[in-house]
This record gives structure tokens, sequence and C-alpha cells, in this order.
């Protein structure tokens, strides 16, 4: 974590999405914020309840409230300043409800800095820029395209790499692969490995992740040599054992269709594949049949030559009981090992990431 951080308090916008697959960038950040202090979400369709309750069954002090007023006589009461207003929503196709831009205006009013993740950048909207500038406070949007001066194109430098490289890929989008990612890192260094996550998406930048990209706002031309560089810097600076890769989207997603440029260019040794058992067809595509496990499985490997390792599962849908059957359905079906490691803890999956350590160390003896 960066000296200076958390950088602020934040209240996290998720209005009607908490709990859904649109709300799953105030999920991150309620799970896990490095780079804010989380005081409170909006959703006035769970008001008074306790978000970490909502999503994992499992309090964590984090409130729910109707709106921006209630949430900061909340912080108010509590002797605490709220200082940025985030937006956690996550729509397809990434615009902002309209309901959206007034709460940020109020936000601004009460001097607020905003951030948001969303594909309408709030800083070009002209009369929000100005109340911003006028209040002294920032609009930061994490999607906005970096100039082109600052990207890097593919070098081959990526060969420099020594760390042993994980990709976690999902069969669908908004299906936990960040989470699970974040999960193995923090296994792997209780374990005493070191361990970097390389975040792709604005909801990883949002946590803090060091060493990040924001995939969707780069030109195609230049993803390839962002992964490379993102992952080559956290080589060069902090020589990890391990270099945990986020995924985006899935490879066989019609809207989002996903990894390939990871898979490419960061070149993993292994993959983690996350999956939904409970889902049949594509989030938010109705008709778009979710292709098979063991076929998305086949094309992972067909197009890495790099073996899948284990199945981590979301269990949305599931019970406990549901959940291990689906587990023991999968390690039927693909011979692969399944973890539920929200519910259960990612130590069994470290465990596989350490002895593929440890076997590379044996290797290069």
């Amino acid at each position: 974590m960066s000296d200076n951080w958390p950088v602020g308090n934040a209240i996290v916008y998720c209005e009607g999405a908490f709990g859904t697959t649109n709300g799953k960038t105030a999920h991150g950040l309620v799970r896990r914020s490095e780079r804010y202090r989380l005081l409170s979400v909006i959703d006035s369709t769970k008001a008074g309840a306790d978000a970490g309750d909502v999503l994992d069954e499992k309090p964590n002090g984090i409130a729910i409230h109707a709106d921006l007023r209630a949430a900061r006589q909340a912080a108010s009461e509590a002797g605490v300043e709220p200082t940025h207003f985030v937006i956690g929503l996550a729509p397809d196709g990434g615009s902002m409800p309209a309901a959206g831009r007034a709460a940020i205006e109020e936000a601004i009013r009460a001097d607020l800095h905003v951030v948001s993740g969303l594909h309408d950048f709030v800083s070009e909207d002209a009369e929000l820029a100005a109340l911003a500038s006028e209040r002294g406070v920032t609009i930061v949007d994490v999607r906005k395209p970096p100039p082109r001066s600052a990207l890097h194109f593919f070098s081959g430098k990526i060969e420099q790499v020594d760390s042993l490289r994980i990709a976690v890929l999902g069969t669908d989008s908004a299906v936990g692969k960040r989470t699970t990612a974040w999960l193995l890192i923090d296994a792997l260094r209780r374990r005493g490995r070191t361990a970097e996550l390389i975040g792709t998406g604005q909801t990883a930048w949002l946590q803090g992740a060091r060493f990040s990209i924001v995939e969707d706002s780069l030109i195609s031309d230049f993803m390839s040599g962002e992964i490379e560089h993102a992952v080559w810097r956290a080589w060069d600076e902090q020589r990890p054992e391990v270099i945990v890769l986020e995924g985006q989207g899935s490879l066989l997603n019609p809207a989002y269709p996903g990894g390939y440029e990871l898979l490419a260019a960061g070149r993993p040794e292994a993959v983690v594949l996350q999956h939904a058992p409970a889902r049949t067809e594509y989030d938010g595509f109705p008709g778009y049949k979710l292709h098979p496990l063991g076929r998305q499985i086949e094309a992972i490997e067909v197009i890495s030559d790099r073996p899948v390792v284990a199945v981590t599962i979301n269990h949305e849908g599931l019970d406990s009981e549901a959940g291990r059957a689906a587990a023991a359905s999968i390690t039927a079906e693909t011979g692969l090992p399944a973890f539920d490691v929200l519910r259960d803890g990612a130590d069994p999956l470290a465990e596989i990431i350490e002895r593929l350590c440890e076997h590379r160390s044996e290797g290069l003896s």
C-alpha cells in the first residue's frame, strides 16, 4: 500500500444495483479498498442493511443508506468527514443513469470529489465540470483513455520476467474473477509467498491495485503492450514469486470477449478459471447460452498452450450444500480441483500455486 493511502473517505453510489451484477464495482470496494476508506453505500432498495451481510452473509460494518443526505448524516454522527463520492455502478455499456447524474451534482454541492469508472465521462459534462471547479473539488474518470504518449507497444520484455504468472479467467463477465484473484494473492502472502496483482479493470484500480491498467480505456493496438508493461513493472519493482493477472470478460462471451490479450501478452504459465455453475446464459444477454465448461477450458488451453489448473466457483444461486455438490460435479466432469474460495477461503488454491512454484524452481535449478 502507498504511504499516502487511503486518499480519503468514500461514500459509494450504487442506487438500485447493490447485490446484482450491475453493482460489481461497489461490491469490490466493499470487500476490499486500500485507495479509499469505505464509509457507506447508497442504495435505497437496501437501505438499513449491512453491505457485507448482503453480499457474503458476513456483516462488515459498512451501512447501506437511502441517499447522500442519510449517508453524510451517519458519517457526521460517527465523527468522520466524507471526502469522495465513488460511482459503484457497473451497468452493461457503462452508461450513467439520469438519477446518477443528479446524485453527482448533489455530491459536488456537498464538496465531495467525484470518482467514476463509467464510460459516460463526468468531467466532460460542462455543467458538472463548472460546478466542480466552483466548489474546488475534482472529477476523476477512471476509464478515460490515457494519452498515446503514455502507452506502450508490445516489445518482448515479458521474457525477462521470471515470476510465476497465473491468469484468473472466467466463463462469463461479472463472475468473480477479480475477487478470486485478490483472495489468492492474500492466501499466498499469508503463506509467506511474495505476490502481486495485475489489475485490468476500473474496479481493481479503485481498490488500489498498485500495478493496474484499465483495459476498457485502451486503444486496441496498445492492449498487449500495456499488459506486458504492467507485468514487467511489477516484476522489475518487486521481484515477486507470483504475479496474478485479473481477467476481463470471457473468451466466448458475445458482448465481452476477453482474455486473448492477457494470454498472449501476459504469457501466464497456468490458468485458474472462475465459473458460476447456476448460470445457463451469459449475464445480461438472455438467449445467449453459456458455452459448456469443458469447451471453455479447451478454448483456453488451445489458445494459450497452458493448462487450466483449477476451477473456482461463483456460488450465486447456490446454498452451501449445492455449492459443494457443484464443485464435486465439476471435478468429476473435468478432472480438475474445484473450490469456492469466497465461502471456504483460497488456501487450497494457493497450495496448488505453491506446488507450481516449487516445480518451477526445481526445473530452473
